[in-house]
């Protein structure tokens, strides 16, 4: 007979602040990771604290904001109003305490809940926050959300504000590292909504003039837009269109109260109904949506009194009202674009003329692919694709509400042994294989209809879920997972174009990443390490001693599946796809993949060259 468990007052314990948010970090910054991700735990750290800076140059309170990273040690210094020094401590260690509740001094503020910044301080190993208003400054100091020092000047010659120090838990977020990319992209996004915000990150500055019209411009190649960007404001509202010329799916940049949604939410939804209703109305014909939107590039920002987000994280609007007094977020949007795009539309004919030759254009491709389309979704059912080609996880991208949805990963793999270790090895809640196989087809320069026609893509494309856009993407990480050799590195070119050319925005959005997986394995009896270099390698060797035994890793295939969940869980190493912003997606494709092999020759020759005159210093 089982014994029964006691269960009394001493099973019974409260969690301090502190501990909770240390012991369940996803529910305050979402997903953990190393850096390699813009999800990544410790980029909303920064945010966090950014937000706070930012809501102060909303209420007037200083016009520039410097952010330094060096290392792992992060600083961002303001020069608002500074937090009143007597609640210095309380303001980042104790909850459901900020400024932000009264609602008169922060009324569309980013953060209402009071707990951003208690989260940096609990999840960092050091957190120093000084504050410094008439004459005076407090500051205190933290480890792991404990008060390890206290210091308040009466007198100071300092400039008012605030400034943080953080260094984040390496604990909890395992391997990390900043890369300035993502940093970069999230600063520009606070410049491009705060006219007259410059923000200066490692010396470099910072400065928005046409908000989201430079977002659209900054993000896209302007030679590609088939019309100058209509950029329309009004006193809650922003919004910037155009339409690509050789760009397949829609792409958006949403936010709300400075906040990037880049899950979008009900004001991204408002919009994207609003474009369509408008077009139809200005030129009297019932365009089918699809048409309506194919191509275009959108941003859109609003501003509402006490947001609801469905996560702490702040990725997508779940508030229908405006607030205020105002109309819902639909109809508020809705008028608004009826009355201004319209309104520009009537005022600039050739724009007009060339976006109505552009919706003609896709209906006609649209009526012309639809037939293959069918045929495609049946041949992607008579593959077994849910069984076959892909093994699924239980959690996708679109089920938001989710815990763990940002951790969801499709690993594209080549053959059957590296699918098959991965498919042992992998997180079954999260992490989902897809088979390739062969080489995928070279697709540079084709049209969308070799999309259904090629039997990988297809079936790849049905994986994603990316048809109709972005919208009902399955998977927030794609990872491609191929050997360290010249048939592996074929592949993920390969794939890379395919993306480029037909789905860009699954990379610009940051979904695309490279698998690193181990080179070697050097052990001996009592330890086992993984190295990913040569480097690595003679580092292992000189820690081990002796003679250790080295194994030199040729595929994914021979790894086991016992040693791959090493590789694949929370020590995964993820090498993000990113796009050169010096070359439009055309010129790179064209260059990489067209046919002017002695351009790239001379490329590969100059490049080796450099490369070896780096390993002789």
């Amino acid at each position: 007979m089982t014994k029964e468990t006691q269960y009394t007052e001493d099973n019974i314990r409260s969690l301090d602040w502190k501990e909770h948010i240390r012991m369940r970090p996803g529910m305050y910054i979402g997903k953990l990771g190393d850096g390699s991700s813009p999800d990544d735990g410790i980029y909303i750290l920064v945010k966090e604290v950014l937000d706070n800076s930012i809501d102060e140059f909303v209420m007037g309170g200083g016009k520039t904001i410097e952010v330094s990273v060096q290392g792992n040690k992060v600083i961002v210094r303001d020069y608002g109003r500074g937090i009143p020094l007597g609640k210095v401590v309380d303001v980042v260690s104790k909850m459901n305490t900020g400024g932000k509740y009264d609602s008169k001094a922060f009324k569309k503020s980013v953060g209402l809940n009071g707990v951003g910044t208690k989260a940096v301080n609990a999840l960092s190993t050091y957190f120093r926050v000084e504050s410094t208003r008439d004459g005076k400054s407090a500051s205190a100091e933290f480890e792991k959300g404990n008060l390890t020092n206290q210091e308040v000047l009466e007198e100071t010659s300092r400039r008012r504000g605030t400034k943080v120090s953080f260094i984040a838990d390496e604990s909890i977020f395992k391997n990390y590292k900043y890369r300035p990319e993502y940093i970069v992209k999230l600063l520009k996004n606070y410049v491009y909504l705060n006219p007259g915000l410059t923000i200066i990150f490692n010396g470099e500055k910072f400065y928005s003039e046409e908000g989201l019209k430079d977002l659209l411009k900054d993000n896209n190649n302007v030679e590609d837009m088939l019309y100058p960007i209509i950029h329309l404001r009004g006193d809650d509202i922003e919004i910037a269109i155009t339409h690509s010329k050789t760009q397949y799916s829609e792409e958006y940049h949403s936010f709300v109260n400075g906040q990037n949604t880049t899950q979008g939410g009900t004001h991204l939804a408002a919009f994207r109904e609003a474009v369509v209703k408008t077009v139809r109305e200005f030129y009297g014909k019932n365009f089918d949506a699809s048409d309506v939107r194919k191509s275009i590039i959108g941003a859109i920002s609003i501003k509402v009194m006490e947001p609801v987000f469905e996560s702490q994280t702040k990725t997508k609007l779940g508030s229908t009202e405006m607030g205020d007094g105002l109309p819902t977020v639909r109809t508020y949007i809705n008028d608004f674009v009826k009355n201004n795009l319209d309104n520009y539309l009537h005022k600039n004919t050739t724009v007009a003329e060339q976006l109505q030759k552009k919706i003609l254009q896709a209906e006609k491709e649209r009526k012309e692919l639809s037939g293959i389309r069918k045929l495609a979704r049946e041949r992607a059912k008579k593959a077994n694709l849910h069984n076959k080609k892909l093994r699924d996880c239980r959690i996708h991208f679109a089920d938001t509400k989710k815990e763990g949805y940002l951790d969801t990963t499709l690993f594209i793999t080549e053959g059957d042994s590296a699918s098959g270790s991965i498919t042992k090895s992998r997180n079954v809640n999260t992490q989902a294989v897809f088979s390739l196989k062969g080489k995928p087809l070279n697709s540079y320069g084709l049209s969308k209809k070799i999309v259904y026609e090629n039997e990988e893509f297809n079936l790849l494309q049905a994986a994603l879920n990316i048809e109709d856009g972005m919208e009902g993407l399955r998977y927030n990480n794609i990872v491609i997972a191929t050997d360290a050799d010249v048939d592996g590195m074929h592949i993920r070119l390969l794939l890379i174009t395919f993306f480029l050319q037909f789905f860009p925005e699954v990379i610009k959005e940051g979904h695309l990443y490279i698998l690193e997986t181990p080179l070697f394995r050097v052990r001996n009896k009592k330890e086992t390490i993984y190295c990913y270099s040569e480097e690595e390698k003679q580092q292992a060797i000189h820690k081990l001693r002796g003679k250790p035994e080295i194994t030199r890793f040729k595929g994914l295939g021979e790894i086991s599946p016992n040693e791959f969940v090493h590789f694949i869980g929370d020590d995964i190493r993820l090498d993000p796809v990113m796009l050169d912003k010096q070359m439009s997606i055309e010129q790179m494709l064209a260059f990489y993949m067209g046919k002017n092999t002695p351009d790239r020759q001379k490329f590969i020759i100059n490049n080796l060259k450099v490369e070896l005159d780096m390993v002789n210093e």
